[in-house]
């Protein structure tokens, strides 16, 4: 009988990078709580203020974001089998999904600048922009790491620390992606 060769496994990136990770999240939790709160004891208001959000806008964020996420897995993949070619197109496509991200928050924050809707509006729309411009940018801060991966994928070989950076910067992404995963529930569907 053949032996199986197994893999041992580990955590993707330094113990330290899911310490931020999680605080990162716990500050959002926080704050997703808070909303919360606030919408319950003015239901009304928050109601009648997220009828004027466009659905649209968080549906096509949202699977722009999925989308990226996916690229990204798929060039971590690839280039554990040494394909960085392709690993580094896979980043640039997911860089791609995240300007996609970027651009349709700047169309919808100007379509409600450009009507009155500001964070002083009431507390709904302050919560929104709040939310999601501090997603904005975690998004920022993740392309700026995903073109870091890019210039790690041109190295012929990685070291260890060099592929602990690499995977932090991937969680760092799909975090990116898990918190925008609530959001868009929270402010653009839940009544």
């Amino acid at each position: 009988m053949d032996k199986e060769v197994r893999t041992q496994r580990r955590l993707p990136a330094e113990e330290g990078v899911w310490v931020f990770l999680f605080g990162d999240m716990t500050v959002f939790a926080m704050l997703f709580g808070v909303y919360l709160y606030y919408r319950g004891q003015t239901p009304g208001v928050f109601d009648e203020s997220q009828l004027r959000l466009n659905q649209t806008f968080g549906a096509v964020n949202t699977l722009v974001l999925l989308t990226s996420s996916l690229l990204v897995v798929t060039a971590v993949r690839a280039l554990r089998h040494n394909a960085r070619q392709l690993a580094r197109r896979l980043i640039f496509a997911a860089m791609a999904c995240g300007v996609v991200f970027v651009i349709n928050k700047v169309i919808e924050y100007s379509q409600k600048i450009s009507h009155g809707i500001v964070p002083a509006t009431n507390q709904f729309f302050m919560y929104f922009y709040v939310m999601t411009g501090l997603h904005l940018f975690h998004v920022v801060i993740g392309m700026a790491l995903l073109l870091f991966v890019v210039k790690l994928s041109r190295k012929p070989v990685l070291a260890d620390r060099e592929w602990s950076y690499l995977e932090g910067a991937a969680c760092f992404w799909h975090m990116v992606d898990l918190l925008w995963i609530v959001i868009f529930p929270l402010l653009y569907l839940v009544k």
